[in-house]
């Protein structure tokens, strides 16, 4: 099955007749006719039905429709990885990323891959390590910044050179402002809001240890500007990752004993990119070696 072929095949599903087929791709009737019958007999299928005026699709012609596209397309864009010259990368990046300190590295590591590579752009996706995971995992994403630990069987990854502490958010006229750290038992009684998940599986969750069955949750989230808003409205404590953010009325109070984790750059192992999604991986590998907690 040649790709010159499917493209026939294409035409003729698309224009629904062999003479006007014929005609955009610069072939005579008879030679498109007899292309197309070559490639039923091949695949041992109906493509079309035929009559005087029209012809119509098969369902196993609607199958290799949807195929043929897919294969196409496909083939298009690997042509256009090798042919792309280094000094001319474009195209689109896929970006997930959960609210981290170490977001700051990775965006200075697009502001350096687009000195060198202007003509590339960005879509961001902003989610926590499952929803990442999981559209990494579709194709609907290139790479993601998550927390670790990460897969090794499904995903290759640069560890970020930060950690990320966790802490309260509590507002200024709780019983917890005068604290230097907060511990466990502190939260006791205290209605907290959480990050979305398992709780009892979560790092959070052990770091409460005995005092785990004992705290009220009594909201969860994934995005800390909504739950800041929140313990603005006085609805409990954040429980969360320290931010370079700062909201009216409320302090970071960090935990102790110290609760911190450390996040990764991760892709899907053995994962066809483009040209530029693989130079940037290249770049950021690099990149991200070469910095420090220092620097950030």
């Amino acid at each position: 099955m040649e790709l010159r072929v499917l493209n026939y095949f294409l035409a003729v599903a698309r224009e629904e007749n062999f003479t006007k087929a014929a005609q955009q791709l610069h072939l005579t009737q008879p030679t498109l006719s007899r292309q197309i019958a070559d490639l039923e007999q091949e695949l041992g299928v109906k493509l079309f039905v035929r009559s005087n005026h029209n012809i119509i699709l098969t369902e196993d012609g609607m199958i290799l429709k949807r195929r043929a596209q897919e294969i196409l397309s496909l083939a298009d864009k690997t042509k256009r990885d090798f042919l792309q010259k280094d000094e001319n990368l474009e195209g689109i990046i896929s970006i997930g990323s959960g609210e981290f300190l170490s977001t700051r590295c990775l965006t200075d590591c697009i502001a350096q891959f687009r000195q060198k590579y202007p003509l590339v752009r960005y879509e961001f996706y902003s989610g926590n390590a499952e929803n990442i995971r999981d559209r990494i995992g579709r194709g609907l994403l290139d790479i993601g910044l998550m927390s670790e630990p990460i897969d090794i069987r499904k995903y290759e990854f640069i560890s970020m050179p930060i950690q990320e502490e966790w802490g309260a958010l509590v507002r200024e006229d709780s019983s917890l402002i005068g604290k230097e750290f907060i511990v466990p038992q502190d939260l006791v009684g205290i209605p907290l809001i959480l990050p979305l998940g398992d709780f009892a599986q979560s790092n959070i969750g052990k770091w409460f240890g005995e005092y785990a069955t004992q705290i009220d949750i009594i909201a969860k989230g994934n995005l800390l500007y909504n739950e800041a808003m929140m313990a603005q409205s006085n609805i409990g404590a954040v429980i969360g990752i320290k931010l370079n953010c700062n909201y009216d009325g409320l302090r970071f109070i960090p935990l102790k004993p110290a609760l911190k984790i450390d996040t990764a750059l991760a892709w899907k192992k053995e994962q066809m990119f483009s040209a530029t999604t693989s130079a940037f991986i290249d770049f950021a590998t690099q990149y991200l070696k070469s910095i420090s907690d220092d620097r950030i």
